[in-house]
């Protein structure tokens, strides 16, 4: 069994009403038949998160944003290798694959340590030198304390987008050469609101919405006669 795709990968379809033969699939009909509800299945669900993720870039290519547009850890459990590679295949950033690809200090972790400072530096002592270190921060004090405690990322989480852009630009004229700090927003962001978020100052701009309640993308298989 062998299948031929009649598009490249990521590539834009516009259906207008009508159906498009996106690929033929050859074999016996009881085994195409046999896999065919799973393949249909994996096929809406990653072609949904990457026509998300593909309007999401676009967004950000006509606001001018030059940041990154990142997905986030919020995948279907059991399913988040399809779910990442549809980010990627609709030109976003995945983000952290998994927990050991960075840490990730959010408010349950600085309230059982004390403070962020103390959180901060616990997670040096395990991470290393080598393992980035963000912190989810719900005020511009905050994210200083976390710069300031040694943090490479800080997460200003559900600001409006006013209130983003003058925290931004105080972090980054408070750091100015001495420290390169990113600095991501996250938080109530979606698509209806991204481009009122891709404001001057913002790194990296992460949406839980790029994978949850997302769309599927409706496929079926026909049999030819």
């Amino acid at each position: 069994m062998w299948v031929t795709w009649n598009f490249e990968e990521g590539a834009e379809i516009i259906p207008n009403d009508r159906k498009v033969e996106v690929a033929v699939v050859q074999g016996p009909a009881r085994l195409i038949l046999m896999g065919e509800r799973l393949a249909l299945n994996i096929l809406a669900r990653c072609s949904g998160v990457a026509s998300r993720a593909r309007r999401l870039r676009s967004i950000a290519d006509s606001c001018g944003f030059q940041g990154i547009v990142a997905g986030t850890r919020k995948t279907t459990p059991g399913f988040r290798l399809v779910e990442k590679y549809g980010m990627q295949v609709g030109g976003a950033d995945t983000h952290r694959m998994d927990l050991s690809s960075m840490v990730m200090l959010k408010d349950n972790h600085i309230w059982a340590t004390g403070s962020i400072t103390n959180a901060v530096k616990q997670a040096r002592t395990v991470a290393g030198f080598s393992i980035k270190i963000e912190v989810e921060c719900q005020s511009e004090a905050e994210a200083m304390e976390a710069i300031d405690a040694g943090a490479d990322i800080v997460m200003l989480d559900n600001f409006n987008p006013s209130e983003l852009e003058l925290a931004a630009a105080s972090i980054k004229a408070s750091l100015g050469a001495k420290k390169q700090v990113l600095i991501e927003a996250s938080g109530g962001i979606t698509e209806a609101n991204a481009a009122e978020y891709m404001v001057p100052g913002i790194d990296i701009i992460s949406f839980g919405s790029m994978t949850q309640s997302v769309p599927h993308v409706d496929f079926s298989l026909k049999i030819a006669h």
